[in-house]
């Protein structure tokens, strides 16, 4: 607006134009726009969801059950998130979706809904496609992923610690599913209509008992990044970098390593139902962090 004005000032016919549409009659319009600020003091959780991944990962020849190439693209993205939206103190993901945790008191955007789904889901959907060459450097991206997403309040610190156990449970009873149906089907021999039927009604301890007696795999022993999903929390790191410096009374200069702490978003597999974790990084439940 100042620079507008100051056209003005200048004798500019344009930049007055300028200045007078900003007040024109069709302002009105704005009136239109709904409020969506979301309530204060409340933990504010972005979900983001693949749209048709189970197309989109035959298309592209996932690995079954598990595979590694799609699920650290999904944490780098995840990373280049929290990197950018610094107001996130927690994110879980696993499959094909990712859990973004905002800070109680974030005044991000005024704390506008749109804002936050919005931004997560642009940064997340555009790094898929930019980071895609560096884990699929085999398998050409046929068409552009598509992600939706949804925000939930969480006014509790035992809220939040639920939604988030709730997703890992989910992570761990889709996991087991999973490793039993494709074993049966790649290594038993069954249609996925004939594996599915096979399953139908069993308990955890039954698909257990599947792939222990029939194909020798212990599922406590799978990777926790399959069982578990990814956590990603802040965390001070050391990193050692070279650098050239120039000594007293020296002509040349001399590389020297130097150490130095910084803030990175860092991938765990670990559990987050139990207290341990919690305990252990009190300061993501900090409001004052």
């Amino acid at each position: 607006a100042a620079a507008i004005v100051a056209g003005c000032a200048a004798g500019s016919p344009r930049g007055c134009r300028g200045l007078a549409m900003a007040k024109s009659k069709f302002e009105y319009v704005r009136d239109f726009e709904a409020d969506d600020t979301v309530l204060p003091n409340c933990w504010i959780v972005v979900r983001l969801d693949g749209r048709n991944f189970h197309r989109f990962s035959e298309q592209h020849e996932f690995k079954k059950p598990n595979d590694d190439r799609a699920l650290q693209l999904m944490t780098k993205c995840a990373q280049t998130v929290m990197q950018e939206l610094e107001d996130i103190a927690i994110a879980y993901g696993q499959s094909d979706e990712y859990s973004f945790v905002f800070k109680k008191k974030s005044r991000w955007f005024k704390r506008r809904a749109s804002k936050f789904m919005t931004h997560v889901v642009s940064q997340f959907s555009s790094s898929y496609v930019f980071y895609w060459k560096d884990y699929f450097k085999d398998q050409q991206l046929l068409y552009p992923p598509g992600f939706d997403g949804r925000i939930v309040l969480y006014p509790s610190n035992q809220n939040l610690k639920d939604y988030l156990s709730w997703r890992q449970a989910d992570c761990h009873i889709n996991n087991l599913y999973n490793t039993a149906f494709w074993m049966l089907v790649q290594r038993g021999g069954l249609t996925p209509v004939q594996a599915q039927e096979r399953l139908r009604g069993t308990l955890a301890g039954d698909k257990n008992e599947i792939l222990f007696s029939e194909f020798n795999i212990n599922y406590n022993n799978e990777p926790l990044m399959y069982r578990k999903g990814t956590v990603l929390i802040w965390q001070k790191v050391n990193e050692v970098i070279t650098k050239k410096i120039k000594l007293p009374k020296e002509e040349e200069e001399k590389e020297v390593e130097v150490t130095r702490t910084k803030t990175k978003v860092v991938p765990l597999h670990c559990d987050i139902i139990g207290d341990q974790f919690w305990e252990e990084y009190p300061e993501i439940l900090d409001e004052d962090s």
